[in-house]
């Protein structure tokens, strides 16, 4: 599944820092902006995986629905 994100990066001192705009956790850094920039794609994959088995956890044995909802903004 893909996701898009709006990534920003700061210099501060020797280091970049680096977060994704939309997904609050989701922030790294590295000494150079290509090490921030792949930093960030694993920080943001493992906020997504770590959210989703929050969720998980919060409905096992509960009676749900689940369905994919599509966003365009």
């Amino acid at each position: 599944m893909e996701h898009r994100f709006t990534a920003v990066f700061e210099r501060d001192g020797d280091w970049w820092i680096a977060y994704a705009a939309e997904l609050p956790g989701a922030n790294t850094q590295g000494r150079t902006l290509e090490e921030a920039r792949e930093n960030l794609k694993e920080a943001i994959a493992l906020v997504l995986e770590a959210n989703r088995e929050l969720a998980e956890r919060e409905i096992a044995g509960k009676p749900v629905i689940k369905e994919e909802v599509v966003v365009v903004v």
